[in-house]
């Protein structure tokens, strides 16, 4: 009897298109997809907890899938599987849940970090993974016009071109930003943001918005009008995929709309 086993995946999203599969270019579900096929000699579907664009980056993506060896330990698909997988893809745990556990349906919410490099050469080796920019934000004004976005917020402002969602709105648990230090000792400013799901490019948006502002000498009631306009015209530029980072999908909070 098949099993339904829940996937903690890690990921250099700079090769990859994004997570959703596609027919001619590379993507993290794809790639995952081809080394389940490999590892179980049959085709088997992937589902992810949500999309991540071309070039952005995931420390804790979730998936499922239905296991059709029911014999093997869980703790022995990471290790299987990344034996199929390149360097920049790797299966970081596994764990068998219910039958009616969706990687998708069943999270509450997701966790994304933007880290950012304030006016500093990056080191080489962690330019892919930030966005330098050339001043030094003001961390109190920002994390006051980050106050606007919490609980349930209309966030048509801020969703790239093309998105398809039925609804824009969506239910904010948090959005801060703190600073920290990296493995290189650089400083950085990393905001970080939680809700029930996001629109298209939503999360760039807001990050480069918050920045742009805080250069532009704006504050709250400015950041507030952009968000209540539902007029993607209001704001800022869209920051870029290297500095985002799916940190983590919850499944024990509580379940909002989709």
């Amino acid at each position: 009897m098949a099993k339904n086993v829940l996937l903690s995946i890690s990921y250099d999203g700079t090769d990859f298109c994004g997570w959703q599969r596609q027919e001619k270019d590379r993507s993290v579900q794809g790639d995952v997809e081809a080394a389940l096929q490999k590892l179980f000699s049959k085709k088997i579907d992937l589902q992810g907890s949500g999309r991540t664009d071309s070039g952005v980056h995931a420390k804790d993506q979730a998936a499922t899938f239905l296991c059709p060896i029911d014999s093997i330990p869980e703790e022995n698909i990471p290790k299987a599987l990344n034996n199929f997988l390149p360097v920049d893809v790797r299966i970081n745990k596994a764990k068998f849940v219910p039958e009616d556990f969706s990687a998708r349906f069943s999270a509450t919410s997701r966790v994304y970090r933007y880290f950012i490099l304030p006016k500093q050469i990056p080191v080489a080796a962690s330019g892919r993974y930030l966005w330098q920019i050339n001043h030094i934000p003001n961390l109190e004004n920002l994390n006051q016009m980050a106050k606007a976005l919490r609980g349930e917020t209309d966030c048509k402002t801020f969703a790239g071109a093309g998105d398809a969602s039925l609804s824009t709105k969506r239910y904010l648990e948090e959005a801060f930003f703190f600073e920290e230090e990296d493995a290189f000792g650089q400083k950085l400013l990393v905001f970080q943001i939680e809700a029930n799901a996001f629109l298209y490019r939503m999360v760039r948006s807001l990050t480069g918005t918050l920045i742009d502002f805080d250069k532009n000498k704006k504050r709250f009631e400015d950041f507030e009008n952009a968000l209540k306009a539902c007029d993607r015209k209001m704001a800022g530029p869209t920051a870029p995929p290297t500095g985002l980072f799916l940190w983590q999908v919850k499944f024990d909070g509580i379940r909002r709309h989709a």
